[in-house]
């Protein structure tokens, strides 16, 4: 129940149904991990299944979710975001209370393996030229 609905979706449907696929990336929340939503800005799975298909559009739509806490695939039939593998350190409790809906494990359920020192330098980096930019000192061009 959202106290704003803003107009307009910024370019955000179209992305979602013309991109090949599209992976997401947010806090897992009960708040953000509701069961049913009240609306939608950009077309995800919608019921299901073949869905998209049947509405002619022929793009994947979401193939990934990574939380926190863990990363969701949906299931290939059904479509249902099911938790392939938990961060470390992560229960599958915490994994349950913080969504609102009961959650699908994976049977082979894997630990999701840490960032290599590539992909944490590069982070770090695009953390820094973004503070940079937002604050207006210039630091955050690329060499």
């Amino acid at each position: 129940h959202p106290k704003t609905r803003l107009p307009g979706g910024g370019g955000a449907p179209e992305i979602a149904t013309s991109s090949k696929e599209i992976y997401i990336t947010m806090a897992q929340t009960k708040r953000g991990m509701v069961e049913k939503i009240d609306f939608f800005t950009s077309f995800g799975h919608g019921e299901g299944g073949d869905h998209r298909q049947r509405l002619g559009i022929d793009t994947a739509g979401p193939t990934l979710l990574v939380t926190d806490l863990a990363v969701w695939k949906p299931d290939p039939v059904t479509k249902e975001f099911t938790v392939v593998s938990m961060h470390p350190g992560v229960s599958r409790k915490q994994v349950q209370e913080s969504c609102g809906w009961v959650v699908k494990f994976a049977e082979a359920l894997d630990e999701t393996p840490a960032p290599s020192e590539l992909e944490l330098k590069t982070l770090r980096d695009l953390q820094a030229r973004t503070k940079a930019a937002h604050e207006g000192t210039g630091k955050g061009k690329a060499a």
